[in-house]
């Protein structure tokens, strides 16, 4: 008999669960705004969040700097996963290390990625972090397992419809500015039949999109094959031969607390000079047919032993690392120069600032030369060579602020503020270089009539993009998205550029010579600028004194 009654009382709840499924579920929009309950966990940065009847599970982003950040192969960032549990109304973390996560349908089981693994848990407890061998107690699952078969033409072919409907799909314009896309697709798929490599299906995406004649439409990476890379290890100095030896030139100075973009040479306890001759490497001797570069091939990051000989003829032997690249070395020396030519040639009242593109590296370039260069009494902006991005806008909107007041302090300097003002002229530098963001920080410049633009005309594209797409075999393909219309020329800078006010060149002359026409240009505007209207210094007067009543005191 009990036995039949737990049997009736199971039979009663499976048509009662039934009755529930069955139930549609009404959603009262109306006032919904208003019903908002807060949820009890702490503050943070919360992303994706996904619930079971009786768990909400919801992703924790870190605090992030965006320096270091690829365009072309963007990796989401690790996140923490929390778990709330709605019956003891609990939150605590439930697995560290998460790139992405998602619940079976019945809500007992989760699957998340942790960088290149998959791992499937339940959810009823906190998984085991230790143990990542492939198991089914474990959870991880074993990708190694997996094989594919490629067929490398048939999956050209699919890549190539995929990014013709994705610009199709995308592009900023429906027309997409009146070209006949269908046509293009029609004309250039027969050609999928010649193309024998990946690199020239690449070739092939180029032409295709580079029908639409617009700005920003790329094809990168992709299951390209390279060749086996041996970078060559760098000094960070210019290297001369004399006939007999190579000696040291120029010694570049970076940033000597980053070893990766400061010259090795001048690494605490190196002792190089600059006229040191360099007389082997690891031992192999350097002369006229063998250069030092010759034997720091695939040396890049390793110690090496280098034999110098100084001026007096004495020999000795230093251990070095060279580094793989000079690129942030060689710049961080070029704007140094550049900064110190600029000073020098204004007895220190014009300062100077670049750069080098308008993302995250050049918004924080340029906030570390700005403050304190802002407060001379003018400013050299120099754009030349900006690769782009997307915080031009914030850069102009600092470049146009105007002094409103000033902080004093018994123990302080007058601080003006808003703060990082310009109180004199300022001179912006372009070039044929400077595209996407570099041309709408140019023309947003003459817009707001913020001083003098000299140089070259602009590359001319200011149609924005992300990075979101990508094809079967990991390709980033872009579709011109955001296509910018300014007030004045309406779409006219797109395909044409920026003119600057004062066109200046660089004569190959010149540059063979190591001189800059367009900065010597911009020194000698801002000079005249500043003779013309030199800026107004603050003028305090006398301090409130309670034996002038503020009634007394004059507006």
């Amino acid at each position: 008999e009990a036995k039949k009654d737990e049997a009736k009382k199971d039979e009663a709840k499976k048509d009662e669960a039934k009755k529930d499924e069955a139930k549609p579920l009404l959603i009262d929009f109306d006032g919904i705004a208003d019903r908002v309950v807060e949820f009890p966990v702490p503050e943070g940065r919360y992303g994706r969040i996904l619930a079971t009847k009786t768990k909400i599970f919801v992703s924790e982003s870190p605090v992030l700097g965006s320096l270091g950040h690829s365009f072309t192969a963007p990796e989401p960032p690790a996140v923490r996963l929390h778990v709330y549990d709605l019956e003891a109304m609990k939150f605590e973390p439930f697995v560290e290390g998460v790139t992405s996560f998602s619940l079976s349908k019945d809500g007992k089981t989760l699957a998340y990625r942790h960088k290149d693994k998959i791992r499937v848990v339940k959810t009823a407890a906190k998984p085991e972090a230790k143990e990542t061998k492939p198991s089914r107690q474990t959870g991880w699952i074993d990708l190694d397992r997996i094989r594919l078969s490629i067929v490398p033409r048939a999956e050209w072919g699919q890549m190539l419809r995929e990014m013709w409907r994705l610009q199709r799909d995308h592009f900023w314009t429906v027309d997409l500015s009146q070209v006949d896309w269908a046509e293009v697709y029609e004309r250039y798929q027969p050609i999928l039949d010649r193309v024998a490599t990946r690199s020239e299906f690449s070739d092939l995406a180029w032409e295709v999109q580079g029908e639409l004649g617009t700005s920003h439409a790329y094809e990168m990476g992709g299951d390209v094959r390279h060749g086996v890379h041996y970078p060559v290890g760098r000094l960070g100095a210019d290297l001369v031969s004399d006939g007999d030896a190579w000696k040291v030139g120029k010694i570049l100075r970076g940033d000597a607390w980053d070893r990766q973009a400061d010259s090795p040479l001048a690494a605490p306890g190196a002792n190089v000079r600059e006229g040191d001759a360099i007389v082997a490497v690891d031992g192999v001797p350097v002369d006229a047919k063998t250069s030092p570069n010759e034997l720091l091939v695939h040396k890049a990051n390793t110690e090496v032993a280098l034999t110098i000989r100084d001026a007096a003829g004495a020999t000795r032997r230093v251990v070095v690392k060279p580094i793989g690249s000079e690129t942030n070395l060689r710049y961080r020396h070029w704007v140094e120069g550049n900064r110190a030519a600029v000073h020098a040639a204004t007895a220190g009242r014009i300062g100077y600032v670049h750069v080098p593109d308008m993302g995250p590296r050049g918004f924080a370039e340029f906030h570390r030369y700005f403050p304190q260069e802002s407060y001379r009494d003018g400013v050299i902006v120099d754009v030349r060579y900006n690769g782009g991005g997307h915080v031009s806008q914030l850069i102009l909107e600092k470049l146009a602020r105007k002094r409103l007041s000033y902080t004093v302090s018994h123990h302080l300097h007058p601080i003006g503020e808003p703060m990082y003002a310009v109180d004199g002229p300022i001179v912006a530098v372009t070039n044929e270089f400077a595209g996407s963001d570099g041309d709408i920080f140019s023309h947003g410049f003459k817009m707001l009539k913020l001083g003098t633009l000299l140089g070259k005309r602009t590359w001319g594209g200011v149609i924005g993009i992300d990075s979101r797409n990508s094809l079967v075999d990991g390709t980033v393909v872009t579709q011109p998205e955001y296509a910018t219309w300014f007030t004045d020329v309406g779409w006219g800078v797109e395909n044409y550029g920026v003119d600057p006010d004062l066109e200046v060149d660089i004569a190959p002359q010149d540059w063979a010579a190591g001189k800059d026409p367009q900065l010597a240009t911009a020194i000698g505007l801002a000079l005249d600028a500043l003779a013309m209207n030199p800026p107004r210094k603050p003028v305090f007067g006398d301090r409130p004194s309670l034996k002038r009543p503020p009634f007394l005191r004059k507006s």
